[in-house]
């Protein structure tokens, strides 16, 4: 079973960026895709983006595209996550999560970090 341990997130203000990560152990990591899912209180767990093992793909969900870029070092099994022009409305609760196939949907991945907390103020 693979372990997931995000870190980097904070507090920052709206049109400042951050980079979260997520290091991953006890797995072959190249072997996963690997997604970023964000949750607040009042809502489910969104899709953020997804990457594939060889980091070849990526996807993004509309509400963070063009401004958030997910990518991997297979050498340091880590998965990043870079937020910029970030907005109030990006803070939530960031994980990170395995997957055999590249999925929006959060019932698609296995294994789960605990998160890190992204607040973006006004």
């Amino acid at each position: 079973q693979v372990q997931l341990v995000e870190s980097g997130g904070g507090s920052v203000q709206a049109g400042d960026s951050l980079r979260i990560s997520c290091a991953a152990s006890g797995g072959t990591f190249g072997a996963y895709v690997m997604g970023w899912f964000r949750q607040t209180p009042e809502k489910e767990r969104d899709f953020v983006a997804d990457i594939t093992g060889s980091g070849g793909y990526t996807y993004y969900a509309d509400s963070v595209k063009g401004r958030f870029t997910i990518s991997r070092d297979n050498d340091k099994n880590t998965v990043y996550l870079q937020m910029n022009s970030l907005k109030p409305e990006d803070t939530a609760a960031y994980y990170c999560a395995t997957s055999r196939f590249h999925s929006t949907m959060s019932s698609h991945y296995e294994n789960w970090g605990r998160g890190t907390q992204v607040t973006v103020s006004s």
